[in-house]
C-alpha cells in the first residue's frame, strides 16, 4: 500500500516545493526591490513587469509557466509508464499542486502570487486545445481594456468553458474538467482584490508607451 501511494505522494509534495519558488520575489532581491511593496504588492510576472521591466519580467513568466509546464509532462510520463487510468490523472494532480504552491507559498507566509503564468503551463501540458481558446480571449480582452487582471480573469472562466465543449465532443476523461474548474475557480479567487479595485476604478492598466519613452 506504501508503495503505491508513494509515487502520488513524491509528485505532489515535489510538485508543491516546485510551484513554492517564488521567481518574481527572487528576481526582486537580486534588484534590490521587495515585490510585496512596490506596485500591485504582487510577486508575479506583471508585477515584475512594471517595477524592474521587460527583461525581468519576461524572465519571471518564464520561469513560472515552466514550473507548470514540466512537473504535468513528468507526472503524465509516469501515469502512462505505470499504466495509471485515467492516464491524466497524476498530470492533474502535479498541476494542481504547482499552482497551490504558487499561490500559498510555504516560503513566503503562504502569500504567493495570481497563478497565471504558472495556470498557463499546465494548461499547455494538460489541455492544449484549450489553452489556445484562453489565450484568444486573454489577447482580445488585454487589447481592449489594457487591464491584466480582467484578461486573466476572463482567460480563466473561457477555460472550464472550453474543456466542457471539447469534453463533449471528445469524450475527453472527466478528470480533465474537473480540473479545469477548479484551476478557474482558484484564479477568480485570488483575483479578488483586482476585483475590487475594478469596481473601484483604482485598478491600473497597462498603458502604451509613445514614442519618446512617454506613456
Amino acid at each position: 500500500m506504501l508503495s503505491t501511494l508513494a509515487p502520488w505522494l513524491l509528485i505532489a509534495v515535489a510538485s508543491y516545493l516546485l510551484g513554492s519558488i517564488p521567481f518574481g520575489f527572487l528576481a526582486g532581491r537580486i534588484c534590490g526591490v521587495d515585490l510585496r511593496k512596490q506596485g500591485s504588492g504582487n510577486i508575479g510576472a506583471t508585477n515584475a513587469l512594471r517595477v524592474l521591466g521587460k527583461g525581468w519580467g519576461y524572465a519571471v513568466f518564464s520561469c513560472d509557466f515552466l514550473k507548470g509546464l514540466i512537473p504535468v509532462i513528468l507526472a503524465g510520463l509516469w501515469g502512462t509508464y505505470a499504466g495509471i487510468l485515467p492516464a491524466s490523472a497524476p498530470g492533474a494532480m502535479a498541476g494542481l499542486c504547482v499552482l497551490l504552491g504558487h499561490s500559498f507559498p510555504v516560503w513566503l507566509g503562504f502569500k504567493g502570487g495570481k497563478g497565471i503564468a504558472s495556470s498557463a503551463g499546465v494548461m499547455v501540458a494538460l489541455f492544449p486545445a484549450a489553452f489556445l481558446l484562453c489565450l484568444g480571449v486573454w489577447l482580445m480582452l488585454f487589447t481592449a481594456s489594457r487591464y491584466v487582471s480582467v484578461a486573466s480573469i476572463g482567460g480563466a472562466v473561457t477555460l472550464p468553458l472550453a474543456v466542457t465543449v471539447l469534453f463533449l465532443m471528445h469524450r475527453a476523461d472527466w478528470l480533465a474538467l474537473v480540473v479545469s474548474i477548479v484551476m478557474c475557480l482558484l484564479a477568480v479567487w485570488r483575483h479578488r482584490s483586482n476585483i475590487l479595485r475594478l469596481r473601484a476604478g483604482t485598478e491600473p492598466r497597462f498603458e502604451r508607451k509613445r514614442k519618446g519613452g512617454r506613456p
